[in-house]
């Protein structure tokens, strides 16, 4: 092997660790503007339900795949859009959401065996598995960080007062955040220097 063959993989590697930050940093953009604004992002999450809903109603007409995978989309965005029903809260053990998952997981498998059996070209079926099977997953995926900073309601089941604390900051000291957003901050917090600050 050439000096320049050993230098690729070399290369090959740095690629990856900065496709790898590159991306990391997106999601964290991502999670923070979610957090923002989550009104937004609610609707912007319902137009892509509404949108990847109608992709499947086209591909009823326009190409052969198998009812069982059409039927599973389809039915992977309706129990996306109930999850939606209590946004930015997102409720793990809900029937919707444990649903949500497993038709996930079935046509990831269906749209496998389907692609397998009929040819198309990279470019379609990586159109079909980013725009029809990831893109909603990914944004609802993103979302889990807009609840941790949300403010307390009067349908909280625990008395939030304790003690001589106000309702907020019980509220805040007592939660523990474990949306993707909490994830970065820890990394960055554990994996990072702190840089000293100097006084004058």
């Amino acid at each position: 092997m050439s000096f320049l063959g050993l230098l690729s993989y070399v290369s090959l590697l740095v690629q990856i660790c900065f496709a790898t930050v590159s991306i990391a940093a997106g999601l964290y953009y991502l999670a923070e503007l979610v957090e923002e604004y989550t009104v937004m992002a609610k609707k912007v999450i319902s137009w892509m339900v509404g949108i990847t809903a109608s992709l499947y109603v086209i591909f009823i007409f326009t190409e052969n795949f198998t009812w069982t995978m059409l039927l599973c989309g389809l039915g992977a965005q309706v129990l996306h859009g109930l999850i939606l029903t209590d946004f930015p809260y997102v409720r793990f053990l809900s029937p919707a959401f444990i649903t949500a998952v497993l038709l996930l997981v079935a046509n990831h498998y269906l749209a496998f065996v389907y692609f397998q059996l009929q040819y198309h070209t990279f470019t379609e079926v990586l159109a079909y598995f980013t725009l029809c099977l990831w893109l909603v997953p990914f944004a609802l995926f993103v979302s889990l960080s807009a609840n941790d900073n949300v403010l307390p309601t009067s349908n909280e089941r625990t008395h939030l007062l304790g003690g001589n604390d106000d309702v907020v900051t019980n509220y805040f000291s007592s939660r523990k955040k474990m949306g993707l957003l909490s994830l970065f901050s820890y990394a960055k917090e554990s994996l990072l220097p702190e840089r000293n600050k100097k006084a004058f």
